[in-house]
């Protein structure tokens, strides 16, 4: 094996700072290309698989249950006993690893902080080693920060369970190479978290806590578990000690999630019902097929569909296996100066929940640590258990066939919406071209998932023509006007200048481009 070679900034080849070579320390990159040179052939098999599957579908193969997996849906079996520290997950809080963010969530309240790597996260060379520093700084309690202003955080008495996700299959690191070419970017992020932080999460009475995403079929489970299994007995740590959430944000994953417990059986920590990404999934693999045009995005709701179909099965799954099945993502942000938008925002969270904890949901995610209180005042008053995995037994609710995971809702596409879509896709990428990738806009939290569902639907509008309630079909020219539009309203600077290019490049290209992250990646130093 060649030895690891690290690339910041390549241009210039710029040494590692004092903080990111305490990260990137000599036994740590040993740990990387070990986990690289092991596991990379697969991931690269598996990504070759994604690819063939998805010709399948636009050739016409609709997703449906595995016939060589029936035994494993059938039989009875358990996932291992959950730990202690989360037993309880009735609030979960998703942020990324800025060190200010990351204080603020562990203290909020929620029963568990994700700190996020993916979707809410920048992953530029900085922000990825500057986060694993951060992380480690929080395992040990040692974590603080003091703004410009002067004002001081640090850690409360009580922090919350942590959790980190990785990046997804699909990603890289570019500035870390194995044997000449790029390590997985969801090794470089599991592989630093667990060989800085799992013994002294064990000690702690914790243990290495992690969420998977972007997972399309047991597989992809099956190789996370083996990196799992080999990186504790590389290190020394008991197996059984990492447990890990898979999010069902894609389609296919939906008809496997049977099979993706039953690979992490012994790592398992349940399943979590993706919402943003799962949309955009559903018209990522549908792409081809003017059948499964959607509608505006506010009207793609959890009661409707598809969507409705994912939950019931989720949880009726987890359940039977003895496991939590987790909600998705109140992305409202309290709204300081004016009390009336400020309560209609959180009666709109409290009604998610209500209907989340309603579905047999043994927890949920919130955005902002104002959200926390609402929240638990829900799950509270529901489920005063630590979990409904008992109470609410898997012999639930409706049985749920491959059509209803393939339902199609219904509602008009409207211009507004497509102005919508396009602005926010618009500012997000802005943003995250500027290093942030957590961007509060109209007093919601949006992220990659969200930017996602706005490019790829105007896309999928675009290719189909669809026609909005005016009977104007939604038109390449189109789109490149409304983009432009916005984006002179928005202001011209560089950043600006690029997300619109990007935006346009998304929106209008005859090839539906697979992740904007991957297409914007190589902008990032």
């Amino acid at each position: 094996m060649n030895p690891t070679a690290i690339e910041k900034k390549p241009a210039n080849n710029a040494p590692l700072t004092g903080i990111e070579a305490s990260v990137l320390t000599p036994a740590a990159q040993a740990f990387l290309s070990k986990l690289a040179t092991r596991f990379e052939w697969r991931r690269q098999e598996l990504l070759a698989r994604r690819r063939r599957v998805q010709g399948e579908i636009d050739r016409g193969k609709l997703p449906n249950f595995l016939p060589e997996t029936t035994e494993i849906r059938r039989s009875e079996w358990k996932v291992a006993p959950i730990p202690r520290d989360l037993l309880d997950r009735r609030v979960e809080i998703t942020a990324p690893v800025d060190r200010k963010m990351m204080i603020n969530a562990l203290n909020s309240g929620a029963n568990v902080y994700m700190a996020d790597f993916e979707d809410s996260h920048t992953p530029s060379w900085s922000n990825n080693l500057e986060g694993q520093a951060n992380l480690r700084d929080a395992v040990r309690g040692t974590i603080r920060y003091e703004s410009p202003e002067g004002k001081k955080y640090q850690l409360g008495p009580t922090p919350a369970t942590l959790m980190v996700r990785p990046r997804g299959w699909h990603l890289e690191e570019k500035h870390f190479l194995v044997e000449g070419k790029p390590i997985s970017g969801a090794l470089f992020d599991f592989g630093l978290s667990f060989f800085h932080n799992a013994e002294a999460l064990l000690s702690k009475g914790s243990g290495p806590y992690f969420y998977l995403p972007k997972l399309e079929n047991h597989l992809e489970a099956r190789l996370w578990n083996d990196v799992f299994c080999f990186a504790q007995d590389e290190l020394g740590i008991p197996r059984g000690s990492i447990r890990a959430t898979v999010l069902i944000e894609t389609i296919l994953a939906a008809f496997e999630m049977d099979e993706i417990l039953h690979e992490l059986r012994e790592h398992s920590s349940g399943l979590n019902c993706g919402r943003w990404d799962y949309i955009f999934s559903w018209i990522k693999k549908f792409q081809a097929h003017p059948a499964f045009v959607l509608p505006d995005r506010s009207l793609v709701t959890m009661e409707t569909g598809f969507l409705s179909a994912y939950v019931d099965l989720l949880v009726k799954i987890c359940h039977r296996r003895g496991i939590h099945a987790m909600g998705g993502m109140a992305a409202q942000i309290p709204i300081r100066n004016d009390a009336v938008a400020n309560e209609k925002a959180l009666a709109k969270v409290r009604n998610d929940k209500l209907r989340e904890v309603r579905a047999g949901h043994d927890g949920t995610w919130v955005a902002h640590p104002g959200l926390v209180p609402a929240a638990k005042e829900i799950f509270d008053q529901y489920m005063p258990e630590p979990n409904q995995i008992a109470s609410h037994p898997a012999s639930n609710g409706r049985a749920i066939t491959a059509p209803d995971l393939i339902e199609v809702p219904t509602g008009d596409r409207t211009e507004s919406g497509l102005r919508w879509n396009i602005d926010v896709g618009l500012q997000y990428l802005r943003s995250w071209l500027g290093g942030l990738g957590c961007v509060p806009i109209y007093h919601l939290m949006e992220d990659a998932a969200t930017a996602e569902i706005c490019r790829a639907q105007v896309w999928q509008w675009v290719r189909f023509n669809a026609q909005l309630t005016d009977g104007r079909p939604v038109t390449q020219r189109m789109v490149r006007e409304i983009i432009q539009q916005r984006a002179a309203q928005l202001g011209d600077d560089e950043k600006l200048r690029q997300a619109a290019k990007i935006l346009e490049d998304l929106t209008t290209s005859q090839e539906f481009a697979e992740f904007l992250t991957l297409a914007t990646y190589e902008l990032l130093d």
